[in-house]
């Protein structure tokens, strides 16, 4: 899954959040086993958990959940004090993410104080404040006008240019035609999954005999 960029798509209610919960580290799956980094997520504790979130899983979110009443450069800055990262270092990282957004003008500026548009770079931004390996976007242009949406998607590229696997979680399909790999869900089963660019098709995987007997409810 790594140095990848999925779309994973489906209506209200079909259950892609849920699993973007689970990617995420944020809820423990039900049944079955999820493996990340080859470590079984469901055997680990809270605060160990916790500490995978934060160093190797970037989220950004459709409402851009930035703390109110704090600057841009203090929303960045949060996730590496949880990491213990040294202030000095992790004001330096902070602008420096924060100019790669285009935000260098609103290092100052709180929340209320920046449009949609300036909220979601900071927070992709934040997302990016400990270099973790993964992205996940919930609806990330969900509350963006098509021109602020289009920015936002073009910093998604540039991070997969680099190395970052990216995970856009949405219920838009013209935004699949920008990623490698699409996965549909309907009332929480994966229904399809191809590659964006060439149709390769995954299907066979889900509906394996094999695939059936792991998962049965």
């Amino acid at each position: 899954m790594f140095d990848d960029y999925w779309h994973i798509y489906g209506e209200s209610g079909s259950g892609k959040s849920t699993l973007m919960n689970i990617i995420g580290a944020l809820d423990r799956p039900t049944e079955g086993e999820y493996y990340f980094n080859g470590v079984d997520i469901s055997k680990l504790s809270d605060k160990k958990l916790s500490k995978i979130r934060n160093s190797t899983i970037g989220f950004v979110f459709q409402n851009f959940n930035l703390i109110p009443r704090t600057s841009a450069l203090k929303n960045v800055e949060l996730p590496m004090v949880y990491g213990k990262v040294p202030k000095k270092e992790r004001i330096s990282r902070a602008k420096e993410l924060l100019d790669m957004v285009e935000m260098s003008s609103r290092y100052d500026h709180n929340p209320n104080e920046l449009s949609g548009g300036q909220k979601q770079r900071v927070a992709i931004a934040r997302a990016m404040a400990n270099n973790p390996s993964i992205i996940l976007a919930d609806e990330p242009t969900g509350a963006l006008d098509s021109k602020t949406g289009r920015t936002i998607m073009d910093l998604f590229h540039n991070l997969h240019s680099q190395g970052k696997t990216i995970v856009l979680i949405t219920h838009n399909p013209e935004l699949a035609k920008e990623t490698e790999r699409i996965v549909t869900i309907s009332d929480g089963n994966i229904i399809s999954d191809s590659r964006g660019s060439s149709g390769e098709d995954y299907s066979e995987i889900y509906n394996s005999e094999e695939w059936g007997e792991d998962n049965e409810n």
